[in-house]
């Protein structure tokens, strides 16, 4: 299944488009996921209801989870180290804006630099906390962080939101490193490849990635009116794209009779 969509302006184009993301390994997985919990964090980290600032921690905790399973900033720091390599080749490149080229490098390099310098303790205080380890074992009880459950914190989500809003940036403040390198990382890969125009016959779209092809991301990208949705599986060999009819949420949906004109980027 496709990543949650996420509404994109492409220049020129009117009205919106809906773009769908499908990872086609773990390491883009976990990068995906990080990316969209670190974006769900912020969001409600600047709202000043408490409900709010209970879905930023739940963000918060769910991307301490997603790092406790393996060296994510390891992977990162070589994602980073990969894309500095290619921006440095194509200064050989005919043509080539040197000046957007080497504000790239500076800007990969300067997040490579910050990682290395946070080093492996970098969410180490964030596991050290008591109060979000509290948080983080009722939260797996449904309704677990209500408040006879967790008293502190119904307590703590009282406080005037600047107060708030000053805990919360303390706490995102150790995630940032990694997270807006993962960003910029997404971001390189994504700007990787250019959009091609393809059509799915009946709804249909298949595809087999030639020998030494090796994408991490496939992308689908529909305008904004359009009335079904693709769905998306793979793997590194191959790919295959149904677009279907979102009837109802009380109904199955349906792949569209019709040909289907989209743009797809395997990135």
């Amino acid at each position: 299944m496709p990543y949650p969509a996420t509404h994109v302006q492409v220049p020129g184009e009117d009205p919106p488009t809906v773009e769908y993301e499908q990872p086609l390994t773990e390491r883009m997985r976990t990068f995906l996921r990080l990316e969209f919990l670190y974006q769900q964090a912020s969001f409600h980290a600047e709202a000043s209801t408490d409900w709010n600032s209970r879905a930023a921690v739940a963000s918060l905790l769910d991307i301490l989870a997603i790092m406790g399973r393996g060296d994510v900033r390891s992977e990162v720091i070589k994602e980073l180290e990969r894309h500095a390599e290619q921006l440095r080749r194509f200064r050989k490149q005919p043509g080539v804006d040197h000046g957007r080229l080497d504000s790239l490098l500076h800007t990969v390099e300067s997040l490579r630099e910050e990682l290395n310098r946070a080093g492996t303790g970098l969410i180490q205080p964030l596991r050290d906390s008591d109060f979000l380890s509290a948080i983080k074992h009722r939260s797996a009880i449904p309704g677990g962080t209500c408040v006879f459950d967790l008293p502190d914190y119904t307590f703590w989500l009282s406080r005037p939101y600047p107060e708030r809003a000053q805990q919360l940036e303390r706490w995102l403040t150790q995630l940032r490193p990694l997270c807006d390198a993962v960003s910029e990382v997404l971001w390189l890969i994504r700007q990787g490849r250019k959009p091609r125009e393809r059509i799915a016959q009946a709804g249909m779209y298949q595809q087999a990635l030639e020998r030494g092809e090796s994408p991490s991301l496939l992308r689908v990208i529909m305008p904004g009116d359009a009335e079904y949705y693709p769905e998306i599986s793979g793997s590194q060999h191959r790919f295959t794209v149904r677009f279907l009819h979102f009837n109802s949420v009380d109904e199955r949906p349906t792949q569209t009779p019709d040909d289907v004109t989209f743009l797809l980027s395997l990135c």
